[in-house]
């Protein structure tokens, strides 16, 4: 399955600037002259902080603005993210904390200019899962084994050192181990773990907590690596990780979800809820710990609720609704902002859960503050769009805007399909061309004029999409498998497929048509 081309990712930029580009990288341009500043500038940033970090000699993404370094709860996912325009930099965001990681088999929390930190454990999408989809895609046995090898350690360490109430489930110690900064879910807690070693908890009656989102992380991280574990031929560790996704995941639902607030909490020392309505959620599903029932209902009552979650600008970090959200904002404030972090993540569950319809919502809000503000910053007001004046330059807002601009007008690969999606009369779509290499080697390009879309694979006419917007969803071959309905209301749609007749539909919201 996977063919060692190790050597070939890490030599792709020989003989280049540490912010240049891969020549092979993603093409988008569109006559929308405010989108196109915005795109641009957003990949200008981007390649600006491909910096070389102390302890690991080569570039990797670092998180921009006052943030000088690459952090475990969202390096290697931003890297991954950025993976088509600096293949080498996304393998080296996961080698980095690799490469740091301790005997006893702690990652480091960060690596930054100033130092490797161990004070916390700081992590929200799992490293494992960032690797696995990586080696996946580029077919890199060598990152694979790493990873397989340096995550089997990581979760023995968690369960060695953060399960010291002996439930199974991952507790947290400080505020930092999840990364929500002057939240009201931490109050009275300290930033960093006594003596920066994260295996200690100050004297504090509530603690140690088990924390909802720390277990996720690990759920999701024992997902990857029940698949790496297949993928090396390893079916008994296969197994085992597997039963131990399923148990880690019962057990959250079962100790940390309160059914009548329709939110997952932790729960102190003391066995008592901290009762914040807060970022928690979104952290849930982006590991798919709800199924689609219980998201159905978090959907209803907290996500899409206008009240609480569904702002003007979506996803506040605490309910708008909580006693708890923090006003006025401040900066760097998990306390009520939407921040880029949390808005980048979107992409690991909104499709996964079928609504890629309000999804589009969601990401036009944040690409129209972008381009607004063009300064990428880390955090806006949920409610106005404005942001928090401070910290330019910030690679995950770059990243919203890239990102967001292929998925809501461009393609999009993921481990098993190709997504087209055709959006006429977008501001991104506006004359646009997409122009994307797939992991496959060929080239997907879309060409949009007045009335749609051609779509072209490597080099041949694969059809067109006419009319309103809608996702063509392929396998990587070409092969059509559905239409999928990408805006809030109806969408009348002509598809013209090769050696297929013309079909005309009306597609719904988040409707699938089996093609």
């Amino acid at each position: 399955m996977f063919l060692r081309r190790a050597a070939a990712a890490a030599g792709l930029t020989a003989g280049r600037a540490l912010g240049e580009s891969d020549e092979r990288a993603p093409r988008f341009t569109t006559s929308d002259a405010s989108w196109q500043a915005a795109y641009d500038r957003a990949l200008s940033i981007l390649a600006a902080n491909v910096r070389v970090l102390p302890r690991f000699d080569k570039p990797v993404l670092i998180e921009g603005a006052n943030y000088a370094g690459i952090w475990q709860e969202c390096g290697p996912h931003e890297a991954l993210v950025y993976r088509k325009f600096r293949p080498d930099a996304a393998r080296n965001a996961h080698l980095t904390f690799f490469a740091l990681q301790r005997p006893d088999g702690q990652l480091p929390a960060n690596n930054k200019m100033s130092e490797t930190g161990f004070g916390q454990i700081q992590m929200v999408v799992p490293i494992a899962a960032t690797a696995w989809e990586l080696a996946q895609a580029t077919g890199d046995d060598e990152l694979l084994r790493a990873a397989y090898d340096a995550c089997s350690r990581w979760d023995e360490w968690l369960m060695r050192f953060r399960n010291t109430r002996g439930t199974g489930l991952v507790e947290g110690f400080c505020t930092y181990d999840t990364g929500h900064d002057n939240s009201p879910r931490w109050a009275g807690i300290p930033p960093q773990c006594p003596g920066k070693d994260a295996k200690r908890f100050p004297p504090i009656a509530e603690l140690p907590r088990l924390c909802p989102d720390l277990s996720a992380t690990v759920f999701g991280g024992r997902v990857a690596l029940a698949a790496m574990a297949r993928a090396l031929g390893k079916n008994n560790e296969a197994d085992r990780w597997a039963e131990s996704a399923a148990k880690i995941r019962e057990l959250i639902l079962a100790r940390l979800y309160v059914a009548e607030d329709a939110a997952f909490y932790d729960l102190d020392a003391r066995d008592r809820f901290v009762k914040i309505r807060c970022d928690i959620l979104s952290r849930m599903c982006g590991e798919r710990v709800p199924d689609q029932a219980l998201f159905d209902d978090l959907w209803t009552r907290q996500i899409h609720n206008p009240k609480a979650f569904w702002a003007t600008y979506p996803l506040p970090s605490v309910a708008l609704d909580d006693p708890l959200f923090v006003r006025p904002i401040p900066r760097n404030s998990w306390g009520g902002a939407s921040q880029a972090l949390t808005a980048l993540r979107t992409g690991r569950w909104f499709d996964h859960y079928g609504h890629p319809a309000e999804f589009t919502f969601l990401m036009d809000r944040w690409c129209d503050a972008l381009a607004r503000d063009m300064a990428f910053r880390q955090q806006l007001d949920p409610l106005d769009g404005v942001f928090t004046k401070a910290d330019a330059d910030y690679s995950p807002a770059a990243l919203v805007m890239v990102d967001f601009t292929w998925r809501l007008a461009g393609v999009c690969e993921l481990p098993d399909a190709l997504c087209w999606n055709v959006r006429p009369g977008h501001a991104a779509a506006e004359s646009a061309r997409f122009q994307m290499r797939t992991d496959s080697g060929g080239t997907a390009e879309m060409r949009y004029d007045g009335r749609g879309a051609g779509l072209r694979l490597a080099g041949r006419p694969l059809g067109r999409l006419e009319g309103g917007a809608a996702r063509l969803v392929t396998d990587k071959a070409g092969a059509p498998r559905a239409l999928v309905g990408i805006a809030e209301r109806p969408q009348k749609v002509a598809l013209r497929l090769a050696a297929r007749p013309r079909r005309e539909v009306t597609l719904q919201a988040n409707q699938q048509i089996a093609l």
